[in-house]
């Protein structure tokens, strides 16, 4: 039974306004920090404390959707709880309040995202869901791009307050958006055996899931700092024109993003997930040595369009892998849970490395480090990685 119409938009709509509510939880929570008086140590804090809740969340936040019956439920309890933390931060810009939002959304979001992937999943199955996922990167990186540019400009022309009001208001579309998706369109996915329900020491035991485990940790430790490293660079070349250079090389990979996901999504069910794979993550050790032998600022935008396809690819294939290495069983967002936390493992150690590279030696051997990394990541997705595509398709 195909999905409707109805239900399938309402899901691209529901990807679309949840990356407007997410985006105002990025860098506008820092600037709108030291707006009131916060210190850089303090701001640091509050941003570690829900990275932290984040990455530990992970693993439990993809248990309890797993055990949770409704599933759409689970992303409508997940959307309140991130309007409140949204209000916490406009409202009560104290330190008690502050934390109380970063933990409140770092847990939430660990519930949305697999609710979200668990609804794909029941609506359209596994046959059908690499193109779905890319539908999702579609409107979820559309969704990212202009909430970006319209909290800039309120952020700039009202308050930096207001930036959290609108974040919270955008949760009623997303609200709106997920209660159309009819429940008669949504297929109840069970384990085909009780023997395989399975535990998180038995993810453990796979090598599928081991092999892509290890390539999202060394995907994201090699691009995490590259962006906010070239950055640097840039700031110290161009000075306040860096500000323009830097908004582009995020909207530039967004819109990449967004023009080749659904193609991502296709070509890993027509030619196998290896594939798609290698052909994403070879983008990391390119655009590495490129960082490091180019010098003009401007350059930097076409380089940072090699990021929309290495992010679409992890974007669909970390979902459509935890479907894959799980078939059969009811862990699939417990296996998404557990990408998640070593996607945050790596862009935890990405950084700091980054930044100890770049003061002993230099930015350009920084970026020979990553590029490295990515390498390895490819390497290792090409010589270890099972192929996990169906031989048939489901019937």
């Amino acid at each position: 039974m195909q999905p409707s119409r109805r239900s399938q938009r309402s899901l691209d709509w529901l990807n679309f306004f949840v990356a407007d509510v997410q985006t105002g939880f990025g860098p506008f929570v820092a600037v709108y920090l030291t707006t009131q008086a916060w210190s850089e140590v303090q701001i640091g804090f509050a941003l570690s404390l829900g990275t932290l809740t984040a990455m530990l969340s992970q693993v439990p936040a993809g248990m309890m959707v797993d055990a949770a019956h409704d599933k759409r439920r689970m992303a409508l309890l997940a959307l309140v709880a991130i309007a409140l933390s949204a209000v916490l931060l406009a409202a009560f810009p104290s330190r008690l309040p502050v934390l109380t939002s970063e933990v409140l959304h770092g847990f939430a979001s660990c519930i949305l995202n697999p609710s979200i992937a668990a609804i794909s999943l029941a609506l359209v199955g596994r046959e059908a869901l690499g193109e779905r996922l890319g539908r999702n990167a579609r409107y979820a990186s559309l969704g990212g791009a202009v909430a970006a540019g319209v909290m800039g400009l309120i952020g700039t022309y009202l308050s930096s307050a207001s930036v959290f009001w609108l974040t919270a208001a955008l949760t009623v579309p997303s609200l709106l958006a997920l209660s159309r998706i009819r429940a008669e369109d949504m297929r109840v996915v069970r384990p085909q055996t009780a023997a395989r329900e399975g535990r998180f020491r038995d993810l453990l035991a796979d090598r599928g899931v081991l092999v892509f485990a290890a390539c999202a940790m060394l995907f994201t430790l090699s691009n995490a700092a590259m962006l906010p490293l070239a950055g640097a660079a840039v700031t110290r070349v161009t000075g306040e024109e860096a500000n323009l250079i830097i908004a582009a090389c995020l909207v530039v990979p967004q819109l990449v993003v967004a023009s080749i996901s659904p193609w991502v999504g296709r070509l890993a069910q027509q030619r196998g997930r290896r594939l798609v794979l290698v052909l994403g993550f070879s983008m990391l050790p390119l655009r590495g040595a490129l960082l490091a032998l180019v010098e003009q600022p401007y350059a930097l935008v076409l380089i940072q369009a090699l990021d929309g396809f290495s992010a679409a690819t992890l974007n669909v294939m970390l979902p459509l892998l935890a479907a894959d290495l799980t078939r059969g069983t009811n862990r699939f967002n417990l296996c998404m849970g557990f990408f998640g936390l070593c996607v945050g493992i790596g862009a935890t150690i990405s950084n700091s490395l980054a930044g100890l590279v770049s003061e002993w030696s230099s930015p350009s051997m920084a970026f020979a480090m990553l590029g490295s990394v990515g390498l390895l990541c490819t390497l290792l997705a090409a010589l270890a990685m099972p192929e996990t595509r169906p031989v048939e398709p489901a019937r």
